[in-house]
């Protein structure tokens, strides 16, 4: 009898012991960023964010949950504490590190690009005098818009999503709009969102990085960090970029 309940605190232990190890983790995404995240036609969370995550977790042993809440309400949450971190290619920028934003390495380099309407008579920034451009708040998109506008004599307007961008300038509110050049690439071939880009207008681009908000959650940067490396050696992660961004 005391062996058998030697046995039961044993097996208990070990089973405490691998809860401990496998951490459970709540992710927070944007909700419409093709191609990074957004729901495809069965519903299901999908993009090269959503899949670079799935990967890395598996590769470093733990479970997660992703709620797509926005961008704005991703950001809150963690700030929060509601979640422990965000995946929404956030680009990295020594502005968002003083405010207290811990990144990743960059598993991403997007460039930003100026985007018009279909038949729309916009060859270049000099173009813009007068009219105004669309961009989604908050965002490296519109610090380049903005970075501009007093030079070539447009006007910003803010929107608080990417399809709202996109609407805007195709509804004619907007003559244009700015934003991560890979993301209007793929509304274009994929989204039914009737843009053009603008050549010559793409910007150096900046890295995109998993985002903590708290130095409490270091260790889940440094696992994403070392399951990062691990994909790129195996070729998953070329795979998953190939599979969303190939023609």
């Amino acid at each position: 009898m005391k062996k058998l309940v030697a046995l039961m605190l044993c097996a208990a232990m070990l089973l405490c012991v691998g809860a401990a190890m496998a951490e459970d983790y709540a992710i927070a995404t944007d909700t419409a960023f093709r191609p990074f995240e957004y729901t495809d036609e069965n519903g299901a969370l999908v993009g090269i964010d959503v899949e670079i995550l799935a990967a890395i977790a598996a590769d470093q042993g733990f479970t997660y949950t992703i709620e797509p809440l926005g961008w704005d309400g991703s950001i809150a949450a963690c700030q929060a504490g509601q979640k422990d971190g965000m995946i929404a290619a956030a680009s990295i920028t020594e502005a968002r590190k003083a405010e207290g934003w811990i990144f990743s390495d960059g598993y991403f380099n997007g460039t930003q690009s100026l985007a018009i309407a279909e038949g729309t008579p916009i060859k270049g920034f000099e173009d813009l005098e007068g009219h105004t451009v669309a961009v989604k708040g908050g965002t490296l998109s519109e610090d380049y818009a903005n970075s501009l506008a007093e030079q070539y004599g447009f006007k910003v307007q803010t929107f608080g999503s990417t399809l709202a961008v996109f609407m805007a300038v195709t509804g004619g509110q907007c003559a244009a709009c700015f934003d991560d050049t890979p993301v209007i690439e793929d509304y274009i071939r994929n989204g039914g969102v009737f843009l053009e880009l603008v050549d010559g207008t793409a910007n150096e681009g900046t890295e995109y990085g998993f985002v903590v908000f708290s130095a409490d959650k270091q260790e889940l940067v440094d696992k994403f960090n070392a399951g990062l490396a691990n994909i790129k050696a195996s070729g998953a992660y070329d795979e998953i970029l190939a599979k969303y961004l190939s023609e």
